[in-house]
């Protein structure tokens, strides 16, 4: 295990307060509301979750998260870029100012199963310039994706979303600090919200190696302690090098996952 308690802080890496977050799917108003409660009931740290955006669940992330504000500050949606027409105003812009929601996460977004649901050929920058033209008071995230091309070409996309308009990054889940490292030096110097999921079963393991191509240590430990140890060297990380972490729990609660690291 890494001894994190020796990383030096990255002399490009921006003075700000670490700030934590969980992310949540709505799989239901009920149930996201259930969570939000337990969040806030036993996980004081947290102030802020980001929600995903899935095609087959009713609530979408910005109505999530319109929730999620009547429980904590701070309510982060995913808005998936190929859902936006690039010639029509953004969707979403009067629920997210009606809301009081102030920042979002641009991803690409998956093809959905449904063919009769409308997508269009753009990318994240497209929609990240988007949103920087008609809400420029939204702060804009963009995802990092450490497992899907080399690092140079990842390195190199992450710097063109910051060129578009984004203030920083939420990454793909790590599994290995070894590689937190390697790309928080190959970062300009941005925010960072460094990602961390519990991998306890085979047939998780089997969906990050094999949908993902995520790079996990040989021997990977299923163990919720074994994953609980990770959450909290990600987050010594995060406070060490003046970055942000975000937790996504799978198969248990936050607050089951989180116990004894926040």
């Amino acid at each position: 295990m890494t001894d994190t308690s020796s990383l030096i802080t990255p002399s490009s890496a921006p003075a700000s307060p670490t700030r934590i977050s969980i992310e949540l799917v709505p799989r239901s108003r009920s149930v996201l509301e259930a969570e939000l409660l337990d969040i806030r009931s036993k996980l004081s740290d947290v102030r802020t979750v980001n929600i995903v955006d899935l095609l087959r669940l009713k609530t979408r992330s910005w109505e999530g998260c319109s929730l999620a504000l009547a429980h904590l500050p701070e309510a982060i949606p995913h808005i998936r870029a190929i859902d936006i027409d690039p010639r029509s105003p953004l969707p979403m812009a009067e629920a997210l100012v009606s809301h009081g929601i102030r920042e979002v996460l641009v991803i690409e977004g998956d093809p959905p199963a449904d063919m009769g649901h409308r997508t269009y050929a753009v990318t994240s920058l497209e929609i990240i310039r988007k949103f920087q033209r008609e809400l420029p008071q939204i702060r804009v995230w963009a995802g990092l994706d450490p497992y899907r091309q080399s690092f140079a070409r990842e390195r190199d996309y992450a710097e063109a979303k910051l060129e578009a308009g984004a203030v920083g990054f939420f990454t793909q889940p790590f599994f290995d600090l070894r590689m937190l490292e390697i790309w928080a030096e190959l970062l300009p110097a941005c925010e960072v919200f460094w990602g961390a999921t519990s991998v306890t079963t085979e047939r998780s393991l089997s969906y990050w190696q094999n949908r993902n191509k995520a790079i996990l240590p040989k021997n990977f430990d299923l163990s919720l302690e074994a994953n609980r140890a990770f959450a909290r060297e990600l987050l010594a990380f995060a406070r060490n090098s003046g970055g942000h972490a975000y937790f996504m729990p799978i198969k248990e609660s936050s607050a089951e996952y989180l116990s004894g690291v926040l």
